[in-house]
């Protein structure tokens, strides 16, 4: 299995080449807390691991994009670009979610086998979340909640992760020992990696949108409709 991973979901933009065979995994990856500028940045590092992995577009079996949740533009940015490869070469396109790698990553590393909540802070007193096994596997869909509500309903053997989990952590009274982790982006290595295991679907990826953009459109200059 080769395969490009690509990571524009939030702050993060970031691009691997994940190689696994016989002789074990090989990922050569790049990643950096731009905040914004990912359209200009991405092609630069997708280019940078294709080339320091020696590997050619035609050898990749397929493509990995993180689909969220995050920012809009940040989203449409990774999957064009995905979808875009996905199509010039006839591979499939596999979306991976930024819960899911945190989640995973967060299990390797600490090595914990307990249910884990992942959340992160979406702003407007809301967070992105949702609940996983010991083993990594999601229980029920993603989701926009508060942390008072998250903090309410908490399991007592469920640890926490992500950005929010020390203020989840503060509503429910809780000390440090239940949060694993305070990432706020998903890792790039197992983006990739959750990415080698995931089915490919004939359908093309889209984009984890749990909320409306904060954005809204202007009125100005146009005419209202009777």
């Amino acid at each position: 299995m080769k395969l490009l991973a690509i990571d524009t979901a939030l702050s993060t933009c970031a691009a691997a080449v994940l190689t696994q065979g016989e002789e074990g995994e090989n990922i050569v990856a790049q990643s950096e807390d731009l905040g914004r500028g990912h359209a200009e940045r991405i092609m630069s590092m997708v280019g940078s691991v294709m080339a320091e992995s020696q590997t050619t577009f035609n050898a990749l079996d397929r493509v990995v994009v993180n689909v969220g949740p995050g920012s809009f533009t940040g989203l449409r940015v990774g999957l064009s670009i995905a979808r875009g490869f996905g199509l010039v070469l006839e591979k499939p396109v596999v979306p991976v979610t930024t819960l899911a790698a945190i989640a995973a990553e967060t299990l390797d590393r600490t090595g914990e086998k307990r249910p884990l909540l992942v959340a992160l802070d979406a702003r407007r007193d809301e967070v992105y979340c949702q609940n996983f096994t010991a083993d990594g596997e999601p229980v029920g869909e993603a989701r926009v909640s508060t942390v008072k509500d998250l903090a309410f309903a908490l399991d007592p053997e469920t640890l926490l992760a992500g950005s929010a989990a020390q203020a989840i952590a503060n509503a429910a009274g809780l000390d440090a020992s239940r949060i694993c982790s305070h990432a706020a982006c998903a890792s790039i290595e197992y983006v990739a990696r959750l990415g080698s295991k995931a089915p490919e679907d004939e359908k093309s990826p889209m984009p984890l949108y749990l909320r409306p953009p904060d954005a809204k459109p202007t009125e100005k200059g146009r005419i209202r409709r009777q």
